[in-house]
This record gives C-alpha cells, sequence and structure tokens, in this order.
C-alpha cells in the first residue's frame, strides 16, 4: 500500500508506528542541538494512516487543550497538511513546544485504542510534523472575532499565559502579556534545555501570538514594577499564570558551598543565560562529577546539561525506586543512551566542602521503601549504618518547586492555601472576581500542557465573565 491509497481497517493495523530520528548519543553529548529530528513527510503520512477514527474519541479526552485529534490525523493522512495546521492553530496556541515536551504517553496516547493491541499512534510527533510544516509554508494566522473593547492583563509569559492570551486574542480581546524576565517563554525558555526544547520554537510561537495582537511587556516584576491592585485599575481582566518559581532545596548541611544549585538557577544560567557557550557573561559551575537529585523531568533535564558541559559522570542520585521515578520514558532511554549513571534508593544527608569553599562530596545515605505516602508512591526509609561519599563538583537539587510569594504578597485579598497557592473555584477564579488565575500558581508543580490547559480554560470563563457583565 502506498500512502497516496487510504488504507482499510485491516491495513491500517498493520502500519507499524514510525520511530522518532535522533542524533546519535554519542554526538549529541558534545552539543546543545535538538537530540529528536522530526518526521519525514512520508513517514508523518503513514503513521497518521494508523489512526483508527475511533468515534467515541478517547484520545481527545486525554488532551488538556481539547486538540481535535483523530480530524487533523485524517487530514495529515490525506496528505492536506494546510488543513490540518488550520486545526492545530485553531485548538493549541503553542503546538511546536506541545510537540516536543508534551508528556503524550501519560495522555492522549495512553488513551489511544491502537495501545490496547500494539503501540499508540504517535500523536505528539505529528503534532510536531505539523507544527514544524506551518513555520515553513508561512500560514496565516488563526481567523480572530470582532474587537470586543475589553481589555485583558497576563501575568507572566509561561505555557498558560501564552496559551491564555492567545485564546482571549482570538475571542477579539486586547491583551498585554506582563512578563517578568527580559525575554519570553516562561519556563519553556529558563526551564527546558535547548536540546529538548530550541529557542527558534518559543520565539517562533510568541511570535505567532503577537500576529494575532498580543502585547508583551519584558522586565515587568508584578509585585514591584506593577501591583495586581493597579492592573486591576487599568484592565477589564487578569489572569495570573506567574509559575512556582521559587526552589525547594533538601534542607542539608553544605547547601551553601560553591557549585551547588537549585535546578531552577542551574538551568536558567544555562538555557536562558547562555552559559553553556565558553564566551558567555553568565558562568556555570563545571566539574568532572555532577549529581542531581531527584527524579523528575527537571532532574533529568539537569544531569544531560552536566553531561553536555563536560561532566564525565553525570549522576542522578534518586531516594526512590526505577519504577516511581516520575520522569517521562523517553527523557529516561536518552539519559541512559547518553551514558548518565542512575542511583536509586540514595538520599543526600550532606555536602562535603573543600578549604576554599567549594564542593569536594556529597555524602549520601541508602534507603528502602517502606509503606505509600500520601503520593501513593511507597515512602523511602532510611538504612542504619548505610552512608557513604560520592567525589563531586557540582550538585543540583531538582525536587520540586513552591509558589514565589513576591506577587501574591501585595495583593492581601488574594486567598492562597496553606502552600502558598492561589486558591481558585471552577471557573478559575480567584477572590478576585475579575482576576483569574492557573498553571503552577495554582497546582504546584505540574507539566507544560496542564498549565496550558488551564490557561485555555481560563479565557473561556474570562470571555464569559467580560460579556456577561457588559450585557449585565
Amino acid at each position: 500500500m502506498s500512502t497516496t491509497e487510504t488504507p482499510t481497517a485491516k491495513e491500517r493495523m498493520a502500519i507499524e508506528r514510525a520511530a522518532m530520528p535522533e542524533q546519535p548519543a554519542e554526538e549529541r553529548v558534545r552539543n546543545f542541538n535538538e537530540v529528536n529530528l522530526g518526521l519525514v513527510e512520508e513517514v508523518a503520512v503513514r503513521e497518521a494512516q494508523r489512526c483508527l477514527q475511533c468515534k467515541n474519541r478517547p484520545c481527545v479526552q486525554g488532551c488538556p487543550v481539547g486538540l481535535r485529534i483523530p480530524e487533523f490525523l485524517e487530514k495529515i493522512a490525506a496528505r492536506d497538511f494546510a488543513a490540518a495546521a488550520e486545526i492545530l492553530q485553531a485548538d493549541n496556541a503553542l503546538p511546536a513546544t506541545t510537540g516536543r515536551v508534551c508528556p503524550q504517553e501519560e495522555q492522549c496516547e495512553r488513551l489511544c485504542v491502537r495501545g490496547k493491541r500494539g503501540e499508540p499512534v504517535a500523536i505528539g510527533w505529528l503534532e510536531r510534523f505539523v507544527a514544524d510544516w506551518m513555520a515553513e509554508h508561512a500560514t496565516a494566522p488563526a481567523s480572530k472575532a470582532d474587537p470586543s473593547g475589553f481589555r485583558v492583563a497576563v501575568v507572566g509569559s509561561g505555557p498558560g499565559g501564552l496559551t491564555a492570551a492567545g485564546e482571549l486574542a482570538l475571542r477579539g480581546h486586547e491583551v498585554t502579556i506582563f512578563e517578568a524576565l527580559h525575554d519570553a517563554g516562561g519556563v519553556l525558555r529558563y526551564g527546558i534545555p535547548e536540546f529538548r526544547l530550541p529557542k527558534r520554537i518559543i520565539d517562533r510561537e510568541v511570535a505567532n501570538l503577537e500576529a494575532l495582537g498580543v502585547a508583551l511587556e519584558t522586565n515587568v516584576v508584578v509585585g514591584r514594577t506593577l501591583t495586581i491592585g493597579q492592573i486591576r485599575e487599568q484592565f477589564d481582566a487578569c489572569f495570573i499564570a506567574n509559575g512556582a518559581g521559587l526552589p525547594r532545596f533538601c534542607n542539608i548541611p553544605g547547601e551553601n558551598l560553591k557549585g551547588v544549585y537549585s535546578a531552577n538557577e542551574y538551568l536558567t544560567r544555562v538555557n536562558l543565560m547562555g552559559a553553556y557557550r565558553y564566551e558567555s557573561r553568565t558562568p556555570v559551575a563545571r566539574g568532572t562529577t555532577t549529581v542531581v537529585f531527584g527524579g523528575g523531568n527537571t532532574a533529568m533535564d539537569s544531569v544531560r546539561t552536566a553531561r553536555r558541559l563536560g561532566s564525565e559522570r553525570a549522576i542522578i542520585a534518586y531516594r526512590r525506586g526505577r519504577e516511581e521515578m516520575p520522569a517521562r520514558a523517553e527523557e529516561v532511554k536518552h539519559a541512559q543512551e547518553e551514558g548518565i549513571e542512575f542511583m536509586f534508593l540514595v538520599s543526600p544527608t550532606e555536602l562535603l566542602g573543600d578549604e576554599d569553599g567549594w564542593l569536594r562530596a556529597a555524602r549520601l545515605q541508602r534507603m528502602e521503601l517502606g509503606e505509600p505516602d500520601a503520593s501513593g508512591r511507597r515512602r523511602p526509609v532510611p538504612v542504619d549504618g548505610s552512608e557513604f561519599e560520592l567525589p563531586c563538583q557540582v550538585a543540583v537539587a531538582a525536587i520540586g518547586t513552591k509558589a514565589n510569594p513576591l506577587l501574591t504578597g501585595t495583593a492581601p485579598n488574594l486567598q492562597l492555601n496553606k502552600w502558598g497557592n492561589i486558591e481558585t473555584n471552577e471557573r478559575h477564579q480567584t477572590s478576585l472576581p475579575d482576576v483569574f488565575a492557573g498553571g503552577d500558581i495554582v497546582r504546584g508543580g505540574a507539566t507544560v500542557i496542564l498549565a496550558m490547559g488551564d490557561g485555555k480554560a481560563a479565557a473561556r470563563e474570562i470571555d464569559d465573565f467580560l460579556r456577561e457583565g457588559a450585557s449585565a
């Protein structure tokens, strides 16, 4: 069967899942170029033809932004890439991003019927294919509604803020994004390495939003430069999506030594400030051995970055086992291929320094798994007398983040929960009726796509709020 023919159901079932071309591991550990290289047209068409076009569309139910997956796959299968792009543009403000970093294996692909008897359709890779095709073929922006006359402020230009801004602009509202840093993208730019999400992709997605009329103001720290109260005076509604950027540390002796970082600082220095380039004005510590504490995607990003910065030994030290590790399977696979070492069931107890204040070793303790904790995972329990030293020059704590009180501390009427996150109702509305919120500032640490889902849902609610108020 050729890719120009419409396959029968039996022929669809016989098509094997495509393989993603990758930069060889021995080469990519020496550069920051993207690892996954993307599907070529023939492979993308054939992969899309694997979709069974299920009537109950379970994959859509698994997508936080509600992408019409069967429809856009059907267009790819028919080689109508322009129509696929139109669907993608209407449903997802950041398709080239989600096609690269969204954990589809836990969401849309997990529910794909094909996965019950083999491999699911590679929905994420096909999303990336169409988004990249759009960039090469200068497609027109999505169509907008007529101007509404309403002004909406968005705090934060991360995935939630960018998504909400795009959705609100499509609905005809005048949108301004306020970003604390000097460049847009939030965690997409400072938290995700170039080898997973190239900065040109973020630039392109932001430019697409600006083409819709979204205004972007950088170097505006809401809570210092501007307060929520001032924003409420100038705008008809506000969406807060400033993330949870305050790092957590292990709370052990020695964390003030030189060479010890939070994952936030480490990745920001490299990703946003270009510290991976030797000519960069922003320094970052390098060593023959780097140890990263944690087992999530941020830990994987940190340890793989360390490997590219020259560490001969780049080690993940995780207090639980492989089965409990929350990182994406693809990221773990790539890390293993790149020579990353995994030390399971260990936890740091102290960081040791030399006479000049530089890190020289981490003292670790072996753990065993006990009863499940509140997360449902078995709780790590220390093993008495099992401590040992690991010589290292760089250590990175990648054990999560929490809400930064800079913004919320200047908005006393904004109700928070016990963790300092903003509380919202089912409409993403805060205790201030014209202020909405979503993403990590509400959820705590979560994924890019969940923040985008919040941004899209909140945009609908903000639109309803504004129009209901106008008609009252």
